[in-house]
């Protein structure tokens, strides 16, 4: 299985290479180079915009421990942030419709009481735009396609320069199209499967429908602004570190750009207003991907136990 995933990486990668080649041969080569592994070691969920409405945060803190480069924080000093164990979103988020807000107010009951299902915790696709709060991708960039590479085993395909068909079929991860805007690749998404378990936008159980629609922004920014956005976000979100990361941390000795994702939500059945949230990537310390696999099994992580599975008592023979 590892040599599989080594070897189909490697032809992704070359194959980009390949694209870029042919792209800045047409004339193009003023397109933004965002391919490779790009690190985000937060834990649970998205950055807060500088301003307007934003996601739903978690109403529990703990004192921060590590700074964006994984430094150890003085205790006197460290902010509070979200308490990485128990993640109860505050429900009184004006962005939330009444319905909305019960069910996470209700998410957050079950996530203090037995533990709270999740798409990550039972295995199932993760949507748009919960996918984005994984601790690292890879993307791959081609003139027709974008496919990116979460953390895990999940896998996009974004189309380029093409319009959203009349009928969109829905599916986990919905339709994707882009286009690039100068240095920024901007991708629309819609028709994301919403009939279907744990249906949910962040790992604090806010709902959506299929009115869902995302807008996502892509550029690169300097290494300086990166690294100040993520000593923001630990205000809000745990900084992991390398080990439990699985090495997707930032190479404090990279001085290049990162990458910030910055996109848009809106969805008139949950939501009371368009919201916005960010995503800053760093370089990784890893320089190859490691094997994950999330597979079904009896054991609830979540909740410290076993299902109640049927049991014989006494053998059939």
């Amino acid at each position: 299985m590892r040599a599989l995933i080594i070897a189909t990486t490697a032809a992704l990668t070359l194959f980009s290479s390949v694209a870029f080649t042919q792209e800045s041969s047409q004339g193009t080569a003023s397109i933004p180079d965002l391919s490779g592994m790009w690190s985000y070691p937060y834990w649970p969920s998205f950055e807060l915009p500088l301003s307007g409405p934003g996601p739903v945060v978690n109403k529990l803190r703990r004192r921060q421990v590590l700074d964006a480069d994984g430094r150890r924080l003085s205790a006197a000093t460290a902010p509070l942030a979200g308490n990485p164990l128990r993640l109860v979103g505050d429900y009184t988020n004006p962005i939330l419709k009444p319905e909305a807000a019960e069910i996470v107010r209700k998410h957050g009951e079950l996530e203090l009481s037995v533990g709270a299902p999740t798409p990550t915790n039972q295995c199932w696709p993760s949507p748009v735009p919960y996918i984005f709060r994984g601790i690292g991708m890879q993307m791959f960039q081609k003139p027709d396609k974008i496919t990116i590479l979460y953390f895990g085993d999940q896998v996009r395909h974004l189309r380029m320069n093409q319009p959203h068909p009349a009928t969109v079929t829905p599916s986990w991860y919905g339709h994707s199209v882009g286009h690039y805007d100068g240095d920024t690749l901007v991708i629309d998404t819609v028709g994301i499967k919403s009939d279907r378990p744990f249906a949910m936008v962040d790992m604090y159980g806010t709902p959506y429908t299929q009115a869902l629609h995302v807008v996502e922004r892509y550029r690169l920014i300097d290494y300086e602004a990166a690294k100040e956005a993520q000593e923001r976000n630990g205000k809000e979100n745990w900084r992991f570190d390398a080990a439990t990361a699985e090495g997707w941390v930032p190479d404090p000795t990279y001085k290049g750009k990162g990458l910030q994702l910055q996109f848009t939500v809106e969805d008139e059945g949950v939501f009371t207003t368009p919201w916005s949230a960010t995503i800053t990537y760093r370089r990784p310390s890893l320089t190859q991907r490691g094997e994950n696999v999330c597979a079904e099994n009896i054991h609830e992580y979540y909740a410290g136990k076993d299902t109640a599975v049927p049991r014989a008592e006494t053998p059939d023979f």
